[in-house]
């Protein structure tokens, strides 16, 4: 049985964690607009206020946090930190990327639009061995109108980006494999990881008819796959919505294991720690930050220890 441990609480609606080398974690919390960092000792802080709905952040090659902001798209029902699913806020215009230079503070915004065409609500991002920013956009409804999403690649200078997949229902967590040979990403409302051949760096396998990719998995009853991580061996980590829990996945099997955690939408998920064996976890309804011992070493991130 993994003992799961609160590190701190009072967080609102609390993702994309990112394991530090001082032990500290930074992540984003979206209802509170903020990129924060909570200290070993779970004492919270703000690194910079954000803006709009910041969802994912990676640590990028030159030592900065990038941060997908789906721009304020969701909202958040009094007294429950539960995203709203319908009735977009009239503050919203787009989503976009952002660079947070954490010696400085600065917020830049790097991306809002692809071909002219504005991105919907960015939820999660990951980086390649050369620097290349992968990226999600979640698909979101307004109460009458269905907006679609998609899975995209980026440059961190901002002078490229790209759609690599699109008219997708709800792309949302995303990794990559220890070769960066394949791109996993989730489509939480359709249950479902996908694998992405990669080719070359933001080069995907040709798109044939409405094709996402290779299904890795199709989790049954009521479980949204959210943020994933990838283990050292390959499997991979997911967080799931509505059944308190972890989903651990081989990829070449579909078979899977449940690891549950005290929180009904736990989000998000990284490996930290010097054998890469603890697990943070994202609580987004009790707006907590959990940690565990895990039973294997995660994959070390590209740039983690910047």
């Amino acid at each position: 049985m993994i003992e799961v441990e609160t590190v701190t609480d009072g967080l609102l609606f609390p993702e994309g964690p990112i394991a530090m080398a001082d032990g500290s974690v930074i992540l984003v919390e979206m209802a509170r607009q903020t990129l924060s960092r909570v200290r070993p000792d779970g004492v919270r802080e703000t690194v910079v206020e954000l803006g709009g709905g910041p969802n994912g952040a990676a640590m990028g090659p030159d030592g900065a946090v990038y941060v997908a902001n789906n721009g304020g798209a969701l909202t958040f029902p009094e007294g429950w930190q539960e995203i709203g699913r319908a009735g977009q806020p009239e503050s919203y215009d787009t989503g976009y990327i952002q660079r947070v230079d954490l010696a400085t503070g600065e917020v830049t915004r790097l991306y809002d639009n692809c071909d002219g065409k504005p991105l919907n609500a960015p939820n999660d991002i990951a980086f390649d061995r050369d620097g290349g920013i992968y990226f999600t956009c979640f698909g979101f409804t307004d109460g009458e109108n269905r907006r679609l999403g998609g899975v995209y690649y980026a440059r961190t200078d901002g002078s490229y980006i790209t759609r690599l997949r699109g008219d997708e229902i709800s792309p949302n967590g995303l990794a990559l494999s220890p070769d960066e040979k394949t791109l996993y990403w989730v489509d939480s409302i359709l249950q479902r990881i996908w694998a992405l051949e990669i080719e070359s760096p933001g080069v995907v396998a040709a798109q044939v008819g409405h094709d996402s990719g290779r299904v890795v998995i199709n989790l049954p009853g009521w479980q949204w796959p959210d943020g994933i991580a990838i283990e050292a061996d390959g499997r991979i980590s997911a967080a799931t919505l509505f059944n308190h829990g972890i989903k651990t996945i081989d990829p070449a099997t579909g078979i899977y294991e449940h690891v549950p955690i005290p929180d009904p939408i736990t989000t998000n998920l990284c490996f930290g720690g010097p054998d890469m064996q603890t697990l943070w976890i994202t609580g987004s309804s009790s707006g907590k930050l959990f940690k565990c011992n895990w039973p294997r070493p995660g994959l070390r991130l590209n740039f983690q220890d910047i």
